[in-house]
């Protein structure tokens, strides 16, 4: 794991993701999982910003078993709900109190999207452990699996610009 060092000297409070260190992150946050022993039976990525991670974790590690789950808690840039909302459809965990799963997102900020993925899974599975690609020091969950450290805002490729119809600004 790397500390996040800024990409640009006119912004140091701003770490640039590219699509390029998307690949390099997932692979490395692939290796760490099979380095500490754990062998998910199943994916979860957390939507919108944990799926193109998520994915591409999962086809690391060889796990074809994934599902998505979408949270709501940022609405714009360093704005949040109150509270971290589970939007529906909700993955159904049936049949599944014997299985490992990897929580996967694209940040752990507050940490508050991941404490409500982990509770919504409690008792669901027999363990869950998370991955993520960045992991800021105020973060409520500390996470098992980490690319990099950093207390910047993030732009990530896929969020860097506004959507090309329907609502909101960029949200990274």
């Amino acid at each position: 794991m790397q500390e996040a060092q800024p990409r640009s000297s006119d912004a140091p409070s701003r770490e640039v993701m590219t699509w390029a260190n998307l690949g390099d992150a997932s692979r490395a946050l692939a290796e760490q999982v099979v380095a500490s022993g754990y062998l998910p039976d199943i994916v979860l990525a957390i939507a919108r910003g944990g799926l193109l991670p998520g994915g591409a974790v999962a086809y690391a590690l060889g796990v074809k078993n994934s599902c998505a789950m979408n949270v709501e808690f940022y609405t714009d840039v360093d704005q949040r709900l109150e509270v971290p909302l589970i939007l529906p459809p909700a993955p159904e965990l049936i049949d599944l109190g014997d299985s490992k799963m990897l929580i996967v997102d694209d940040v752990a900020d507050t940490g508050r999207t991941l404490e409500v993925v982990q509770a919504f899974c409690a008792n669901k599975v027999a363990e869950a452990r998370t991955a993520v690609l960045y992991e800021k020091p105020q973060s409520v969950v500390k996470c098992d699996y980490i690319w990099r450290r950093t207390d910047g805002w993030i732009d990530f490729p896929w969020s860097a610009e506004g959507p090309v119809a329907g609502g909101g600004g960029a949200v990274a």
